[in-house]
């Protein structure tokens, strides 16, 4: 390796006195690298002095009124990580009191950096992301009070706005312990029965949502979010999964995502039977976005009670539904030797009769069955939806080399498409999808049914000659 290459070997080769030399020159005009280097020196003198200069500067950062534009935001977000690294990495060693002190402090900061800044990017909010973490590790080495530790989360959840506290209750539990975690709930509670205030809630504000028909208000439901999470985190730290499940609502309970959620509490538990009573409950619709989480919740349930016959049976409606991949490799790994086979032929031969030919064409190449995939082209050609245009350019990546006549129909797909929709942005692509259909021609020895390529290009000419633009791009 070259003696000049910029590692540490070589660097140390220069000597003590030419690197500080060189420090000091590099650092002039650069307030970060002064910054970084006074940091340095200060915790060669200890954690104490290190941790005065990272409080002065976590002062300065909160003072700071000016707005971060593009050009200062990397600055800043490098300058926070730098505290940040000062508080986690250096200091917490040898004084982790001081450390958790500062840490709080620091994540106190974001919401005073949010509001001159745009964070668009979410830079900044990695950042506290990041620190928040390090609570975990920090708390059960510092010396703290659970009872003040649980006032003190209490506040931060209550100020929340910009989610800098997010998840504080399950990273601090072990530190609050099983005396602070009864405290926060006491806490919680206590704002439970409450009244909201008159600034929160004017009676004002909510004769008028009484009288356009509308219930609650802004405030009240802010106030029943926050208690259901805060008493969900509390009970998920207690083991308390009666707790949790007792914060949602009979409507929320009703919903797939919910019922799968809390059936995996119940499974986790050791509950099973409970948790298949709350899926059964809350059946989802064919097409709802919690479908697969309801169903291994489902699944799931149903193997804890040793009902493997009913498990299966689940596995094939449901794959008859929906044709996941996964729901059938599922249910073939339980058969007998054979019987798999037997299985897999019958689940293929559905995939090819499905009202959704798209829905089997992605099936088959998930499989994958390459000779299916081109066998449903073939035989349901007319039913391509062309403007579905990965899965069809993914099929004719496939199919080429082996099934030429079928990769040929997925791209006449596209293009019949795009020229009938009149769609010119994707004019480029189908004239490459004809070329590949030019390529493709003199692999084919018989079209069967379907037109040969000049007869296609010649129908194609005569049926949209107008549509100039996209000829141009062919010839």
């Amino acid at each position: 390796m070259s003696k000049k290459t910029l590692n540490k070997a070589n660097l140390e080769a220069l000597g003590a006195d030419r690197l500080a030399e060189l420090l000091i020159e590099v650092s002039t005009g650069s307030a970060d690298i002064k910054r970084r280097l006074r940091l340095e020196l200060s915790h060669n003198l200890g954690p104490e002095e290190l941790a005065r200069d990272v409080r002065k500067r976590l002062v300065s950062i909160r003072r700071s009124k000016s707005f971060v534009g593009w050009r200062k935001r990397k600055a800043l977000v490098k300058d926070l990580g730098t505290q940040a690294e000062m508080i986690t990495a250096k200091i917490v060693p040898d004084a982790p009191t001081e450390a958790f002190e500062l840490l709080w402090q620091f994540i106190e900061l974001a919401p005073s950096v949010f509001e001159r800044t745009d964070d668009s990017r979410g830079e900044i909010a990695e950042v506290f992301h990041t620190a928040r973490t390090h609570f975990a590790d920090i708390a059960p080495n510092a010396v703290l009070d659970p009872i003040d530790l649980a006032r003190r989360v209490w506040d931060a959840v209550q100020a929340n706005d910009y989610g800098e506290f997010d998840g504080i209750i399950g990273l601090l539990a072990p530190a609050m312990g099983a005396d602070g975690l009864a405290h926060l709930k006491t806490l919680v509670l206590a704002h439970k029965d409450r009244p909201l205030n008159e600034g929160e809630d004017h009676a004002a504000l909510q004769f008028l949502r009484d009288l356009r028909g509308t219930r609650g208000s802004p405030a009240a439901t802010r106030k029943a979010r926050l208690i259901k999470a805060s008493l969900q985190d509390i009970a998920t730290a207690q083991g308390d999964t009666d707790t949790f499940i007792a914060q949602y609502t009979k409507h929320d309970l009703a919903r797939p995502r919910i019922a799968a959620e809390v059936a995996k509490l119940l499974l986790d538990a050791g509950r099973p039977q409970d948790a298949l009573d709350r899926l059964e409950a809350a059946p989802p619709e064919p097409h709802d976005a919690a479908v697969a989480d309801w169903d291994t919740a489902y699944i799931t349930s149903l193997l804890a009670l040793d009902r493997l016959a009913d498990a299966q049976h689940h596995r094939w409606e449901r794959f008859c539904e929906t044709l996941a991949p996964q729901m059938l490799r599922d249910y073939l790994k339980v058969l007998p030797d054979f019987d798999d086979i037997d299985a897999e032929d019958a689940a293929k031969a559905h995939a090819l009769t499905v009202e959704d030919p798209m829905a089997a064409l992605r099936f088959f190449l998930a499989w994958p069955d390459i000779a299916m995939a081109a066998r449903l082209i073939e035989e349901r050609a007319n039913t391509m939806d062309g403007d579905q245009t990965e899965t069809l350019t993914a099929a004719a990546d496939a199919l080429r080399g082996r099934y030429p006549l079928a990769a040929v129909l997925a791209w006449r797909a596209m293009i019949d498409y795009v020229l009938w929709y009149g769609q010119s942005a994707r004019y480029g692509h189908i004239a490459d999808h004809l070329m590949d259909c030019a390529a493709a021609d003199q692999d084919i020895a018989d079209y069967g049914t379907f037109p040969s390529h000049q007869a296609y290009l010649d129908a194609l000419q005569r049926q949209y000659k107008q549509k100039t633009s996209f000829w141009t791009r062919v010839f």
